[in-house]
């Protein structure tokens, strides 16, 4: 299982098959649980880059657990989501 911290915010989802689902808007530690925008405009992937964004009502939630690796850029799960 992958630790998620608040230093995930900003990075690419990605799937098993190395596919960008979204990027992370927000992480919440204490739930291990990481908020995806699935479909994120330019302007927002750039906010999120830079760590400035928050989680709003259509990003998905992802746990822990669904996470295999986390890289400097990117989470990438490895179970269909």
């Amino acid at each position: 299982m992958a630790v998620l911290s608040t230093e995930d915010e900003g990075k690419f989802l990605m799937d098993a098959q190395g596919e960008q689902i979204g990027i992370v808007t927000e992480v919440d530690p204490e739930r291990q649980v990481a908020y995806v925008e699935p479909e994120p405009d330019l302007t927002e992937a750039w906010v999120q880059g830079l760590g400035f964004g928050d989680a709003d009502e259509d990003d998905i939630e992802v746990v822990a657990d669904a996470v295999g690796t986390i890289t400097d850029s990117e989470l990438r799960v490895t179970v269909d989501l």
